[in-house]
C-alpha cells in the first residue's frame, strides 16, 4: 500500500489527512537520514490518529513525550535504528523546553488567560504543549524554536504583568490529577452501559449522548452505543469529563460484570 492509499484509508477528513501526511513525512525523514525526527505537539485526539498510522506502518521505533510524565499534549518522535527511546530521553536532542511565568497569587489567572495571551502573539497551538497553572505560577511547555520569541514578547496574561524565565524540565511540578474510583457492575461491556456508570447517567441518556457525537472512546468520536469497551479504554463525554476503565473483573452473584473506573475530577 502506497502513501496515498494509506492516507485515504486512515483519514476521516481533510484535516486528519493533513496531520497524517505531515507525520508520515517525519517518519520517512527519520528512516531516510537515520536521525530522530519529531512532529509538533499533538492533542490526545491527534495522538490517537497518529497511533493508528504507526500501527498501519509496521510500528516503527518511536515515543510520545510532552516534557513530563503524564503530559496531555505530546510530540511523536521517530527514532533511527541506532537510538533507543531511553537514550533519546537522556540525550540533548529533546526539542521541548519550558518557561516559568510568575505573577501575584491573587491575580486569579487561568489556563485560558495564558493560552489566549500566547496565541494572541500569532503562534500556532501546535507549538505549545501543556500549561501547568497553579497559584502565582504557570509553567509553559513549548518547542524550543519559539522559546526566544516568547521570552521577548510574553509580557502579560489578562491584565496581569508576568515575569518569564526558562525552567528545566526536571524542575516542573505538574498538578496532581484527582480521580474518583467507581466500583460498579454492568450487564454488558457496551459503551452506553459503561459510560452510564462512569458519568452517573441512565443508560438511555448515555446512548443518546453517544449517538449525538458527544462521546469519545480512546480520544476518537464514537457514535455506536453498542461498541465494546475493554480494560484500559478511556471514555470522554463533552461537558462531563473523562473516565478510564481500570479493571474488568469476573461476574457478580447476579451475573453482572464487575468493573472499576477512574473518573477524572
Amino acid at each position: 500500500m502506497n502513501k496515498t492509499e494509506l492516507l485515504t484509508r486512515l483519514a476521516r477528513d481533510g484535516e486528519e489527512r493533513l496531520l497524517l501526511a505531515r507525520t508520515m513525512d517525519k517518519l520517512e525523514l527519520a528512516g531516510r537520514r537515520n536521525i530522530p525526527a519529531h512532529t509538533a505537539f499533538l492533542s490526545p485526539q491527534e495522538r490517537a490518529s497518529v497511533e493508528m498510522l504507526i500501527n498501519a506502518s509496521g510500528h516503527p521505533s518511536h515515543l510520545f513525550f510532552g516534557g513530563f510524565e503524564g503530559a496531555e499534549r505530546t510530540i511523536c518522535v521517530f527514532l533511527p535504528d541506532w537510538q533507543a527511546p531511553e537514550d533519546w530521553l537522556a540525550g540533548e536532542d529533546c526539542p521541548i523546553s519550558a518557561l516559568r511565568c510568575t505573577f501575584p497569587e491573587d491575580a486569579g489567572l487561568t489556563h485560558r488567560d495564558f493560552l489566549g495571551s500566547i496565541l494572541g502573539l500569532g503562534l500556532d497551538r501546535e507549538k505549545v504543549g501543556d500549561l501547568l497553572v497553579s497559584p502565582g505560577v504557570c509553567d509553559v511547555l513549548l518547542l524550543k524554536e519559539i522559546e526566544d520569541f516568547l521570552l521577548l514578547h510574553l509580557e502579560s496574561a489578562g491584565r496581569t504583568r508576568l515575569k518569564v524565565a526558562p525552567v528545566a524540565l526536571s524542575e516542573l511540578t505538574p498538578p496532581k490529577v484527582e480521580v474518583k474510583l467507581i466500583r460498579d457492575t454492568v450487564a454488558t461491556l457496551r459503551l452506553d452501559a459503561v459510560a452510564a456508570s462512569a458519568f452517573s447517567l441512565p443508560r438511555s441518556k448515555a446512548a443518546d449522548l453517544i449517538s449525538s457525537g458527544r462521546v469519545q472512546l480512546n480520544h476518537r468520536e464514537c457514535t455506536k452505543p453498542d461498541r465494546t469497551v475493554a480494560q484500559g479504554d478511556v471514555i470522554s463525554c463533552r461537558g462531563m469529563g473523562k473516565a478510564a476503565v481500570k479493571t474488568v473483573g469476573g461476574l457478580s452473584k447476579k451475573g453482572r460484570i464487575m468493573i472499576e473506573l477512574e473518573r477524572y475530577l
